[in-house]
Parts: C-alpha cells; sequence; structure tokens
C-alpha cells in the first residue's frame, strides 16, 4: 500500500514538472515572437548598379532558420528585404533599436511599407547567395552577396 502511494506520488510530481516546463516555454516564445536581433555581416557585399555605395551595412536576424531575411543599409535609408517572398520593405529608422553594433526590432515586415521591386534573382555564387533586385523608386539594381555560413560537421 505505501509503495503504490509513493509511485503516486512520483508521477504527480513528474507530471507537474512537466507541465511547469511546456508553460514556462510556451511564455518564452511569446515574449520572444516577433522580435528580431539583427547582426551586423561584416563580409557581406552591396552594389547599386555595379558601383558600392558610400555607406552601406548589411544585417541577418540571429535565429538561422530565418536567414532568408535580410536588412540593408543604404546611405541613411533602411531596407528590409525578404528573400523568400521576394519582396522589400521600407523601414523608419525609430523602429530599430542599437545594441552596441547590431539592432533590435519588432516586425519589420508589414504589407503597407513594401517598396515596389522587381527582376528578382537569387542565385549561389560558391562562397555566397548573389541577390539582385530593381528598386523601382530608386530606378537602380540592388545587389547583395551574403556569404554562406561555414558548415563544420564534416570536420567531426
Amino acid at each position: 500500500m505505501e509503495l503504490n502511494v509513493t509511485r503516486r506520488a512520483i508521477r504527480v510530481s513528474l507530471l507537474l514538472v512537466i507541465v511547469i516546463t511546456a508553460v514556462a516555454g510556451a511564455l518564452v516564445a511569446n515574449a520572444d515572437s516577433g522580435r528580431y536581433l539583427w547582426k551586423s555581416v561584416p563580409t557581406a557585399q552591396c552594389k547599386l548598379d555595379d558601383r558600392v555605395p558610400l555607406a552601406f551595412n548589411v544585417f541577418l536576424p540571429d535565429k538561422k532558420k530565418e536567414q532568408y531575411l535580410v536588412l540593408v543599409l543604404l546611405g541613411r535609408r533602411y531596407l528590409a528585404l525578404d528573400i523568400k517572398a521576394r519582396r522589400a520593405y521600407s523601414v523608419v529608422p525609430s523602429d530599430l533599436t542599437a545594441k552596441g553594433a547590431d539592432f533590435e526590432s519588432g516586425d519589420l515586415f508589414v504589407d503597407s511599407r513594401i517598396l515596389p521591386a522587381d527582376n528578382w534573382s537569387v542565385r549561389d555564387v560558391g562562397p555566397a547567395e548573389l541577390v539582385r533586385l530593381t528598386l523601382k523608386d530608386y530606378g537602380r539594381v540592388l545587389q547583395i552577396e551574403l556569404p554562406h555560413m561555414q558548415d563544420f560537421r564534416a570536420v567531426y
């Protein structure tokens, strides 16, 4: 009889731990959803009409599963690119919060901020991915080279 009570107490305790862990995980996921941490990519290249802009920077999200999203600084103008959906978005600088050399932001990919862009081309060019598009409001071709992340799994 005493053994059954102990087993029941262990099962209830284990179930309680599982429920608390699941709830805590859901709360952390909800608190983090919709926020992006943009990391600078110093090896990325950017060109406007085959010329390097005087001031540019390229940022990628911290999460690997969102590497198809790109934040680009051209002079004083920020653009957000969704390579998978092939859309460009205008970004208001006040939407970005500086975190050292990086930025944090909410969701920049809002339909009301879509920029007219066409002639999208995404190619793998060896050590990098080449993204080309024509910005209709500038009337210029934007070209970005994003280096591939190194895969060290073969080393093991």
